[in-house]
């Protein structure tokens, strides 16, 4: 009835190809199913954070802005 399940050493050879195999089916996966959604992780802290950011880079756009304008009335 019941049939003996007899163990067989793997080889070195076949470990490093199965290891091998499953590190390019790892980068041929898409990065959208390995990672976890960024909006799940995110807290109140970093959501301001990125705001502050936004606003910082937004002041500094205006700033530059206005310097190309006083350059092109200048010349």
């Amino acid at each position: 009835m019941r049939k003996a399940i007899e163990l067989e050493a793997i080889s070195r050879r076949k470990v490093f190809s199965l290891a091998g195999l499953a590190a390019a089916a790892a980068l041929a996966m898409p990065a959208a199913l390995l990672a976890v959604s960024e909006a799940d992780a995110q807290t109140r802290g970093m959501e301001r954070s990125d705001d502050r950011r936004d606003d910082r880079q937004d002041r500094r756009n205006d700033r530059r802005s206005k310097k190309k304008k006083k350059q092109k009335k200048a010349s």
